[in-house]
């Protein structure tokens, strides 16, 4: 295996399936979205230092302990970049499921949901360009692609903002209607996007094998770190167990689902970023069921949180 084969190889994904995955994509974020209403966003007013926490976790730090994980396992370029993509996107699709799952705060993972869902038009973008351009072998790829920010943050508001205002829009005047749609919708749309990411990495199985040795340490690796870092931003605040362990699923649990289409979209499918991004996307779904299984069985001794 080389460095430049890793670098240099492209997974194949045709235009319509890459249109399918988008509406995928959006229809699990409408889902979602079915769920949160304006009163999640008061919280934000009421108690602000978790919902900063959680921010600061995922667009922040994050990115730079992405970055400080690079420069000492210098990974081939490609898978790089797919880490600083990983990164750079906001939390999962499944993770206020996770967080419900592992006694957590609910409503902190669905109000952070919503806010990194808005900050994410503009700060996905620009961490990936940012973090990606201070490492020379990434900075190389960046001149190479010209990714177009701009563009970028278009694709990322039609991906993620428009079916949030969208679902919002609808749970605010038919709320009842939104709860059963979104019961359905969720599991559904969630289940079809998961089905062809598969089919992605099936049609490029010789690809995949290649490698998936390679790229399997790296995100296991990668994931662990993104779920230390949570855990320990929020104990370093003093918040309460369960906001403590919803923003440690918030910063490990990605939406690779949003990498992927970005890295098709903008890369041309570059393998090493592809590879990454889809096999995060199978992986945290395994660490963050296992680890929201630990969490569950766990009895919560309360302890006031610290404003």
């Amino acid at each position: 295996m080389t460095e430049n084969s890793v670098d240099s190889i492209h997974i194949n994904f045709s235009e319509p399936s890459l249109w399918i995955l988008n509406i995928a994509l959006a229809l699990v974020m409408f889902g979602i979205s079915l769920e949160i209403s304006l009163t999640d966003f008061k919280d934000v007013i009421k108690k602000p230092k978790a919902i900063f926490v959680g921010v600061f976790s995922q667009f922040i730090l994050l990115p730079l302990v992405t970055f400080l994980l690079i420069f000492i396992i210098k990974p081939y370029p490609s898978i790089a970049m797919g880490m600083f993509m990983v990164a750079a996107c906001p939390g999962g699709n499944i993770s206020n499921f996770i967080a419900h799952l592992a006694k957590g705060n609910s409503a902190l993972s669905v109000s952070l949901t919503a806010i990194a869902t808005l900050l994410a038009v503009l700060m996905t973008p620009l961490n990936l360009e940012f973090w990606s351009s201070l490492y020379d072998p990434t900075a190389l790829l960046l001149k190479d692609v010209s990714i177009a920010p701009r563009a970028m943050m278009k694709l990322v508001f039609l991906l993620l903002g428009v079916p949030l205002v969208l679902g919002m829009i609808v749970n605010y005047f038919k709320p009842k209607i939104a709860k059963r749609i979104a019961k359905v919708l969720k599991i559904v749309s969630l289940l079809f996007f998961i089905i062809l990411i598969f089919l992605a990495l099936y049609k490029n199985r010789i690809i995949f094998l290649d490698y998936i040795f390679y790229v399997f340490w790296i995100v296991v690796l990668h994931n662990l770190i993104a779920f230390i870092t949570g855990f320990s931003i929020a104990k370093l605040f003093r918040l309460s167990v369960e906001n403590t362990r919803t923003i440690t699923i918030e910063t490990g649990i990605q939406n690779s689902g949003l990498g992927l289409l970005l890295i098709f979209t903008f890369f041309d499918g570059l393998g090493g970023m592809a590879l990454l991004a889809a096999f995060w996307g199978i992986w945290h779904l395994i660490s963050g069921l296992i680890l929201a299984g630990f969490w569950h069985s766990k009895k919560i001794i309360r302890k006031e949180e610290i404003a």
